[in-house]
């Protein structure tokens, strides 16, 4: 039997950890004292003195075919002092592809072993900073990488398999084993069974589709930059997003002994994933979102609103699928690229996730579960925060393109066009959304554009948009774009730059305790900006040959209309006062998908053409905006940015101070003393190993602000 409580549900195992999270909570210091309940988890245990072993968790599968059921590593590090004492701890997880070929966070960081193969350095800070609070933390390299067994399937079945295995055998329903053959059994009663994944990427990936299955003892996930459906991530509507497809990745995470035992699992690959784009079973397998109503773990998603890697959509229609569902909730919003926020806002992540964790996991009573839903960065390094998102009053318009004074040059309205309104194109793959935003006043072969006019007040746009269109081409096939664009003078994140909206630096912060051979110190970032004179806000693609069915394209008849609609990315963007809100549609969007067989011209119908935009406010707030269209300012108004630096958040309706980097910091050195900011209170747990391992990173691993690109796509 279960108690529902704000929409979580409590079970036996359930009361058995919050029992738990107290004796935690109450925590024996370094010096052994016992203090009052805490509000949250704090560092009482050597990191230094932690137990650090491999688990052979077998899955239940025989992906290379070799007789045998698959084994994957699940490397192990946790708190010595609990286990002597008997006091079982919940587990942070990490399921990775990348633990050996590609490293983890900024610094590409391996993991290392020693002689005897015992773990040494565990990527990231999350063992650092959460062993020492009574947490275990378990790297787990999916099957066909590192030193697991079997093939990678990216997003299959052997990879789902790999990681809820191992949550199995945290909650003693899978059988683990101390060596990757022997038949020596070894379990986890040290643990309370509490699970929680995280990871970007691929990694955030997994932990999606883990708690897609519905899995007993998972109880929250944090995806950032995740990926909800793979066929989105290799295909928009039939247009393919890169050269190549998952048997690329696979043979790039692939260990080497596995790419030798794999070539069947690779060929189903190939033939399963056609690049004709069709929706096959192969893809079907690998879409986790009409799964979501089977999640009972709470989910804290991450993502970045210009990531160009795992594009927005993935977040939009998890989000969705995740709101129907039920499941508990929260977003963070960057306005950078394929970045962790451990990069982009770090003692602000690092203290949320910690209370975030010390909540689903250790049962703590924090009121992490009655703050606002989403975070959102306004502009770079300004934040804001909704109670619900999107938020509360928003809901979809209908735009409409309209002709204007020069060919290709429009007006975008709340007004049908007259009937007959046409405007034409013709596709160049040499040009891409940048270009066509920079020219979109004026009349260019390559795209239409059809912009409003000055907006008289801000109007926020906050949600997933449909674009519409019906065009008639002049070849057998066509790709389609649809871009929307903020036309006004900012400064935004430079996510287009190497860093996709970060610079590294060369200064170190420490976030948690180190070993000499695992450290706890992590380089710095800044915001990279940019001086634009437009925005993009959103996009989207299509082959137009998938207009009867997204699940299969067709040839296209020369001469004949076809109507589509186009699903843009998820976003979150204030067009402030003053700038023009632009809808651009076009052939090839050049370096985002690849272009068509032919080289197509297109005629667009306007009236069967539409932009299904969500807006704060409604469509009361579009009219009030383009009443007002084109005045000037009113006395006392801000004025949009124009100059180089941190915009004036008081444009967004914000408070001056509002969200700043400056705030973070200060509300991370004013938190409770477990050193939500660089290492200060991890004093106390630094009594445990060398303070010098806080120091510069002894592995000498390189810094790259992005790794090096692997086949389809940087998946990192």
């Amino acid at each position: 039997m279960s108690i529902r409580v704000r929409g979580t549900r409590l079970t036996y195992r359930s009361l058995v950890t919050a029992a738990t999270a107290a004796l935690l909570a109450v925590g024996v210091s370094p010096t052994g004292a016992r203090g009052a309940p805490a509000e949250e988890s704090t560092p009482v245990y050597s990191y230094r003195d932690a137990i650090r072993e491999t688990v052979w968790v077998d899955t239940g599968l025989d992906g290379d075919g070799d007789g045998r059921t698959d084994r994957v590593a699940a490397d192990v590090v946790r708190p010595r002092e609990a286990a002597q004492r008997g006091v079982r701890i919940p587990v942070i997880m990490n399921a990775s592809p990348y633990f050996s070929c590609c490293g983890r966070g900024n610094e590409s960081q391996l993991k290392t072993y020693d002689a005897n193969g015992a773990p040494v350095q565990f990527p990231l800070y999350y063992d650092n900073y959460f062993v020492p609070r009574g947490y275990a933390y378990v790297a787990v390299d999916l099957t066909g990488t590192n030193r697991s067994d079997g093939c990678a399937d990216i997003g299959g079945a052997s990879d789902v398999a790999s990681a809820k295995a191992v949550v199995d055998w945290l909650n003693g329903r899978a059988p683990g084993y101390t060596t990757r053959t022997g038949p020596v059994r070894t379990g986890a009663g040290w643990s309370t069974g509490a699970t929680g994944m995280i990871g970007k990427s691929y990694d955030g990936t997994i932990a999606n589709a883990v708690a897609a299955t519905g899995v007993e003892g998972l109880r929250t996930i944090v995806p950032i930059g995740a990926i909800s459906t793979w066929y989105d991530y290799y295909f928009a509507r039939g247009a393919p997003l890169f050269g190549s497809g998952p048997d690329g990745l696979a043979s790039y995470v692939s260990s080497p002994a596995a790419r030798q035992r794999c070539g069947a699992v690779q060929r189903k690959l190939v033939e399963g994933a056609p690049r004709s784009g069709d929706l096959t079973a192969l893809w079907q397998e690998r879409d986790y979102v009409p799964d979501a109503s089977r999640i009972t773990a709470s989910v804290f998603a991450v993502h970045g609103l210009q990531d160009l890697n795992v594009r927005p959509k993935h977040l939009g229609q998890w989000w969705d699928a995740l709101a129907a569902a039920g499941v508990e909730r929260r977003l963070w919003l960057t306005q950078a690229g394929h970045v962790d926020p451990f990069d982009f806002r770090r003692a602000a992540w690092v203290r949320a996730l910690h209370r975030w964790f010390d909540h689903h996991l250790l049962g703590l009573d924090n009121g992490v579960d009655r703050e606002p839903v989403a975070d959102v960065e306004r502009a770079p390094d300004v934040w804001a925060s909704d109670p619900s998102w999107p938020p509360s009053g928003t809901a979809p318009v209908i735009f409409r393109p309209g002709p204007g004074g020069a060919p290709g040059v429009g007006t975008l309205s709340l007004t049908a066009p007259p009937a007959g309104a046409r405007e034409t194109f013709t596709d160049d793959r040499a040009l891409g959304e940048a270009d066509w935003a920079a020219r979109a006043d004026q009349s260019t072969p390559a795209k239409v554009s059809f912009t409003t006019p000055p907006l008289g007040r801000a109007l926020r746009l906050a949600g997933s948009s449909t674009v519409t269109v019906t065009a008639t081409p002049t070849t057998a096939s066509a790709h389609l774009s649809a871009v929307l664009v903020d036309l006004g003078p900012d400064t935004i994140r430079d996510y287009t730059a190497r860093g996709e909206g970060i610079t590294t630096l060369t200064q170190r912060t420490c976030w948690g305790a180190s070993t000499s051979g695992d450290s706890a110190c992590f380089k710095e970032t800044r915001a990279q900006t940019k001086a634009v004179g437009y925005t993009i806000v959103s996009r989207g693609w299509a082959d137009l040959g998938t207009h009867a069915s997204p699940a299969q394209g067709e040839p296209l008849t020369p001469g004949r209309p076809y109507r589509i609609s186009l699903d843009l990315h998820v976003t979150d963007h204030v067009v402030p006062a003053g700038h023009r809100l632009a809808l651009i549609v076009a052939g090839t969007d050049r370096g985002l998908i690849e272009p068509p067989s032919t080289t197509p011209t297109l005629t667009v119908d306007l009236a069967g053409s539409s932009a299904r935009l969500p807006v704060a406010g409604g469509a009361a707030a579009v009219a009030r905006a383009l009443a007002t269209a084109g005045a000037r300012p009113a006395p006392g108004a801000v004025p949009p940015h124009t100059g180089v630096g941190a915009p004036d958040p008081r444009r967004f309706g914000l408070p001056a101070t509002a969200g700043s980097a400056a705030a973070d910091a200060s509300a991370a050195a004013h938190g409770p003393a477990a050193a939500h900011g660089p290492l200060a209170a991890d004093a106390s747990a630094a009594a445990h190993g060398p303070a010098a391992a806080h120091g510069p990173l002894a592995t000498g691993a390189s810094v790259v602000d992005s790794p090096a690109p692997a086949p389809g796509g940087t998946l990192r």
